[in-house]
């Protein structure tokens, strides 16, 4: 016999004690994106909480409106980090979501979520979009379309086409990586889907740095997405599938699961409350920076004014804060500047920025207005869609800023390090390193 739970039925429903925690202080209210764009209760966390809440009580049933407070959700916990009761918001959210994909109104953007959810966690797939693009954008066909503005009638169309800049030319690495040095262990690495794609300098900086740390790393071929995005999306067997072959795909032996994404290592962490089976595999998963911040890396100067955007699933999903940081504050000359709202979201959230580009465009409005305030010519960042939307958004206010990840500056300043040791001319300057 199914299970009900007021307007819940079946498996994965909110824990209602959970959701009675809330005791609706609204001290989360000033840390949540959407209520400081909207300004509408229900579009707090404490009056999301109120809809879940009342939802599970059978007060109110999972009607067109309440799926659209709860779509307009970016996930991003920032409410988990502010709340004195430990309310644990994320994982209400997502059981939410399930319960809406099977059982309430169809999702506004069903169809643009479906291909997106078709492409973006398959990785031959996302390389043959991004191979598309590619000649879209050289054949000149990009600037006529710009030109011309036929997109403006089709604003996730025009969201998703104005997100890429460029395509790096593709690149894998090794199946195994010696360690150097004093052997510390043995590590897996997530190459992930955007990031292999998008940011492969980034996997090959983690997998030298972690192999530098004294960590034989490997890189499992069979390995495919997390299943991120499908959680958020309320897709709770197409998780638990991903889920599965992905802890599968990675050895038994090893010390750790090294992630350099912000939301797949928050998913990966969380896997075995989805999937028991998977919890040894769960709690091996750490981000880059917990790792490398207990090396001692040769590290030479960067002359370069850096700014740190905390993202929303390392900060507040993961609760990984001063390892970045540490770890770039040990590069000689570098200076670390403050950001003013850090771990405000920036409005990527997945692809939240493309089925809700709008409210998505007034965060990353609010994001960089914040960049300019620190002086900075770089901004850091540990997440490939925050990478994306942080670097749209200063392109089109025509800012000189360079958007990397934290492990790219360690890497520079390795190779700036094994440079002056070989005789070496000076490190460039603070000017070419962002040219």
């Amino acid at each position: 016999m199914e299970q009900t739970l007021g307007a819940f039925r079946g498996p994965d429903a909110p824990d209602l004690d959970e959701l009675r925690t809330c005791v609706h202080c609204g001290i989360c209210l000033p840390q949540c994106p959407t209520y400081r764009v909207l300004g509408e209760e229900m579009d707090s966390p404490r009056g999301r909480i109120y809809l879940m809440r009342a939802a599970a009580e059978g007060r109110i049933g999972l009607t067109p409106t309440f799926a659209h407070h709860l779509d307009l959700c970016l996930g991003c916990r920032a409410c988990e980090t502010a709340c004195p009761s430990g309310v644990k918001f994320g994982s209400l959210l997502e059981a939410t979501r399930i319960q809406l994909r099977r059982h309430g109104p169809p999702p506004r953007h069903r169809r643009l979520e479906d291909v997106i959810l078709s492409v973006f966690p398959e990785p031959a797939r996302l390389g043959v979009a991004l191979a598309a693009f590619r000649l879209y954008r050289r054949s000149g066909l990009r600037r006529l379309v710009r030109a011309t503005r036929v997109l403006r009638p089709f604003p996730r169309l025009a969201a998703l086409e104005a997100l890429l800049d460029d395509v790096p030319a593709a690149e894998s690495l090794p199946p195994l990586i010696p360690a150097r040095g004093t052997a510390r262990g043995r590590v897996g690495l997530l190459t992930g889907c955007v990031q292999r794609h998008l940011y492969p300098g980034v996997n090959r900086d983690t997998a030298r740095l972690l192999a530098l740390a004294g960590y034989e790393v490997v890189v499992p071929r069979a390995q495919g997405c997390c299943g991120a995005l499908e959680l958020h999306a309320g897709r709770a067997e197409a998780f638990r599938s991903r889920a599965r072959a992905l802890a599968a795909a990675f050895p038994d032996d090893l010390d750790f699961v090294v992630a350099n994404a912000a939301g797949c290592g928050s998913a990966m962490k969380e896997y075995g409350r989805w999937l028991p089976a998977t919890a040894g595999f769960a709690a091996r998963v750490r981000d880059v920076a917990e790792v490398l911040v207990e090396a001692d890396l040769p590290l030479g100067p960067l002359p370069l004014t850096v700014t740190y955007h905390d993202a929303c699933h390392l900060a507040h999903g993961q609760r990984v804060r001063q390892a970045p940081r540490a770890l770039l504050r040990r590069i000689p000359g570098l200076t670390l500047v403050e950001l003013g709202d850090s771990d405000l979201c920036c409005g990527s959230a997945g692809v939240y920025n493309l089925l809700e580009p709008a409210l998505a465009r007034e965060l990353l409005a609010l994001k960089v207005a914040r960049i300019v305030e620190t002086g900075a010519r770089v901004v850091a960042t540990g997440n490939p869609g925050c990478l994306l939307q942080i670097a749209q958004g200063c392109r089109q206010r025509g800012l000189d800023v360079t958007l990397v990840h934290p492990v790219e500056l360690l890497a520079r300043a390795v190779a700036v390090r094994a440079a002056g040791r070989r005789g070496a001319s000076a490190p460039p300057s603070e000017a070419s390193e962002t040219d």
